[in-house]
């Protein structure tokens, strides 16, 4: 069901053909968000699951462009889900201190220990996304044996790599393109400007930004096309009608939590006659 939208570099994404408006899964409104509350229910079964078992973590990574629905996404999908255990990490304009390390410090810091969920609003991405669009990577110091050319294709292999080695060390990392066109995104920052309860969302340098819309289209791309892997694949998703786009991420994240199968531990006999022993014990206290 879901592998129209899935890249795990079997095959290539194309911006310009792949719709941002389609409801194929779920046309009808009211069905899609019955069968997102179903699968929220389960998500947070599945979480439970995770965090007693603790042998695997999990990242759920959101890029997107401004207006897209990440945060709303993020409320609406994932509010089910109990504090213990998950949390969210917006990654923003990098600080001093996370530019005088390597760019992906800051994500690190922020990977889920075993039985977690990291939810990032943002990630290592956006060094090959906003970095690369804006060649901010030249106005950052570097040595001269760095090929600057070369910039962003190290950083596409960096991150395959960084990718892989937490796979192999039990955190699985789904990454999620809330896939927006420009004329909806257009209508949403309107929006922003005619609600007053809204416009504490927008800024100007939204507006400026679409200048480099086809840019960032052909960044989001290469992105992606660089980074889909059959451990970490990439998961594009239409984002012209929210509705449709939170059910179809509630299914990615159930879909890959039914993948990992999380089990409650099994208590062992040993422990169930300790259980035995102390039950009788709080017996005769609770008298």
């Amino acid at each position: 069901m879901l592998k129209k939208y899935r890249y795990d570099g079997s095959e290539k994404f194309h911006s310009k053909k792949t719709s941002t408006k389609e409801t194929s899964l779920c046309k009808d409104r009211k069905k899609a968000e019955k069968k997102m509350a179903e699968n929220n229910a389960e998500i947070d079964l599945l979480q439970q699951k995770l965090y007693a078992e603790k042998k695997e973590g999990l990242i759920v990574l959101f890029q997107a462009m401004d207006a897209a629905g990440k945060d709303g996404t993020i409320t609406h999908v994932l509010q089910c889900l109990s504090p213990h255990g998950v949390y969210e990490a917006a990654f923003k304009v990098p600080s001093a201190t996370e530019l005088a390390h390597d760019y992906l410090w800051r994500i690190h810091e922020k990977v889920p220990a075993k039985g977690e969920i990291a939810i990032f609003n943002r990630s290592q991405y956006e060094d090959v996304l906003i970095g690369k669009v804006k060649e901010l990577y030249k106005g950052q110091a570097h040595s001269d044996r760095i090929d600057l050319d070369k910039v962003i294709d190290y950083r596409y292999e960096d991150i395959r790599y960084f990718e892989e080695y937490l796979y192999r060390n039990n955190i699985r990392t789904i990454k999620i393109f809330l896939n927006v066109s420009k004329k909806e995104q257009a209508k949403r920052f309107l929006s922003r400007i005619e609600e007053p309860e809204k416009n504490w969302k927008f800024s100007a340098s939204d507006v400026e930004e679409r200048e480099y819309w086809d840019a960032y289209q052909d960044a989001f791309e290469d992105a992606i096309n660089h980074t889909a892997t059959k451990h970490s694949p990439w998961y594009v998703v239409p984002a012209d009608h929210k509705w449709y786009m939170r059910y179809v991420v509630s299914e990615i994240i159930l879909d890959t939590l039914k993948d990992m199968d999380p089990k409650y531990p099994v208590v062992t006999e040993e422990r169930m006659a300790q259980f035995h022993s102390l039950k009788e014990q709080l017996q005769e206290e609770s008298k």
